[in-house]
């Protein structure tokens, strides 16, 4: 099923980029008053936007809550309803990657380096100040703090990322639109998308990408120092992390300018071989059948408070435990959904919407868990059997825990030293496709646009990342990108309703032109039956032969 529509050639040439002007402009002029704004009231930008996330966690947190849930029944609606057979592309699409490739890069670009950071941080953290079970039995406490890590990095966040990068997969690929989110919203607002409504919808996801992956990109930075100040003794210092952004963003560039079937493909697999090397690593050496029990466990433990968890809102309780953990990540997953999910349709050519939604719902979700029960689900046992050196490490510093739960381990220095790679490489690939993505956006949907404008994206990232830690900033930022992500959860709920709404209309219209083929196809065989009937008879008419010989008459002998 694959159906043109016409549009408006947006993308014009400027200063020598094919961009669209007042999407690039406009999202350039937020971005350096936003920046600048940050650097030199950076006191005050942190006060107010801190009050902005009290405020929008004590009154949309319902919102946030009621809209990750329902894009899960969305998505699993979407696979095994009439609409899952649907290929992306047209019936006769095939798959750009191969399954392996197409994962890898999705995975990357997805989860980051949070698998990393957060691993182990987070359960220990959610076992310290527990949201719920507070008092209670300490192996109890552990249980939740890893079904909650489970809840903040499973089936939610992929769930986001699904819902935006099926819709651009589908109306990009199947009605031939550009790659912009616009385009997701083409049945709910028709022509209106290539007008201000459709430019405020692209500077929207253009600036909260860029802040995004800024943000993540410092952040990821500090971690990597950690590392190589805790493996090779290399200071802790803003001179370091600098040269460190500009190792990133050099690496980052070099992928940008070789393209998505060269550099991130690359990348994404040097991810995903680097963390299956640590894992196997951490099985091997560490407790291999805990490792395994627990993943059981904790994934069903996970389902057996799956509702009750996604549907908490801490409505009786009177704390505000989850704007720091639960809003905190559905507006980080949210904010993050428009240059993820872009990237994911970008790849995805090919698949069908049963396939698209199954692998990166559940597959990434399911690699994570066991992840989290490897490192996280350890951190615990130890906790439980008497060993706080992990909680030391995360309350000194989230950082470098990593590298004191590989102390723990035989070949613990192989181990680090992995580990440092392995967060270089996640935050070199979010640059990487968060650059070709804002390319994509700002030249109007254009897959293929000038090297030298990926380039540009890539450079302009890290360079908002070094200034923000130069001058500070990021902080207040990270709480920006948390706030952005509560009117793009509105935002995404009317995108499921605007693909429903266009897959419907065009699997009516290829129905309805089965049928029709059906009742012309039937209608040419009752044809040519009658006419062969009508050709035999004349035939009978014109050949005397054909005709049967007529009994002789006993009047005629």
């Amino acid at each position: 099923m694959s159906i043109k529509v016409t549009r408006k050639e947006s993308a014009s040439r400027f200063l020598g980029l094919v961009v669209n002007k007042t999407v690039f402009l406009s999202a350039i002029s937020v971005i350096i008053f936003s920046v600048g704004f940050t650097l030199i009231f950076e006191q005050e930008a942190e006060h107010y936007f801190g009050i902005a996330q009290t405020f929008v966690s004590a009154h949309g947190g319902w919102i946030y809550t009621l809209a990750v849930n329902l894009f899960i029944v969305f998505c699993l609606y979407m696979a095994f309803s009439k609409f899952g057979a649907i290929r992306i592309g047209g019936e006769k699409s095939k798959p750009e990657f191969s399954l392996w490739a197409w994962f890898a890069m999705l995975f990357s670009a997805g989860i980051g380096n949070g698998l990393v950071l957060f691993s182990i941080a987070d359960p220990v953290r959610d076992f310290l100040n527990p949201p719920r079970l507070a008092g209670q039995e300490p192996a109890l406490i552990a249980q939740e703090a890893i079904n909650f890590s489970f809840l903040h990095h499973g089936i939610h966040g992929w769930a986001i990322y699904s819902v935006v990068g099926l819709s651009l997969a589908y109306f990009t690929f199947n009605r031939k639109m550009p790659l912009t989110l616009r385009s997701a919203f083409y049945p709910l607002l028709g022509n209106r998308i290539h007008g201000w409504m459709g430019d405020l919808i692209d500077i929207m996801a253009v600036i909260t990408t860029l802040f995004g992956l800024a943000t993540t990109i410092g952040f990821g930075v500090g971690q990597i120092n950690s590392g190589l100040t805790h493996v090779f003794g290399i200071p802790n210092a803003l001179f370091y992390q600098v040269l460190i952004i500009l190792g990133v963003t050099l690496a980052a560039t070099i992928s940008a300018f070789s393209g998505v079937n060269k550099g991130v493909q690359m990348l994404s697999k040097l991810n995903v071989r680097v963390a299956s090397a640590i894992f196997l690593l951490v099985l091997i050496l560490g407790p291999t059948t805990f490792i395994f029990k627990s993943y059981i466990q904790n994934i069903g433990s996970y389902l057996v408070h799956f509702v009750d968890m996604s549907t908490w809102t801490e409505s009786l309780q009177g704390t505000d435990w989850q704007k720091t953990r639960t809003i905190m990540y559905w507006g980080w997953w949210i904010s993050w959904s428009p240059f993820v999910g872009t990237f994911i349709a970008r790849i995805s050519r090919g698949r069908t919407i049963k396939e698209f939604v199954l692998c990166v719902l559940i597959l990434p979700a399911l690699v994570t868990f066991l992840w989290f029960s490897a490192f996280g689900g350890t951190t615990m046992r130890d906790i439980l059997l008497g060993d706080t050196a992990m909680i030391a490490a995360v309350n000194d510093n989230i950082s470098t825990a990593l590298y004191v739960f590989f102390d723990k381990f035989p070949l613990a220095m192989l181990l680090k030293v992995l580990g440092v790679i392995l967060i270089c490489s996640f935050i070199i690939t979010s640059a990487d496709s968060g650059a070709l993505v804002v390319d994509s956006i700002t030249s109007g949907g254009k897959l293929k646009t000038p090297r030298y404008q990926r380039v540009i994206w890539a450079v302009a990232t890290g360079l908002i990342a070094a200034v923000l830690m130069y001058g500070g900033g990021l902080n207040a930022l990270q709480t920006v990108v948390t706030i952005s992500g509560l009117p793009f959860a509105i935002l995404l709920v009317m995108m499921c309703f605007s693909l429903y709404r266009g897959i419907n209309e065009d699997y009516d219209k290829s129905e309805r032109q089965e049928k029709l083929l059906e009742r012309e196809s039937y209608r040419k065989n009752i044809l040519d039956l009658v006419n062969k009937e009508r050709e035999e008879k004349n035939l009978k008419k014109i050949d005397p032969e054909t005709q049967p010989k007529k009994k002789p008459n006993i009047t005629d002998i």
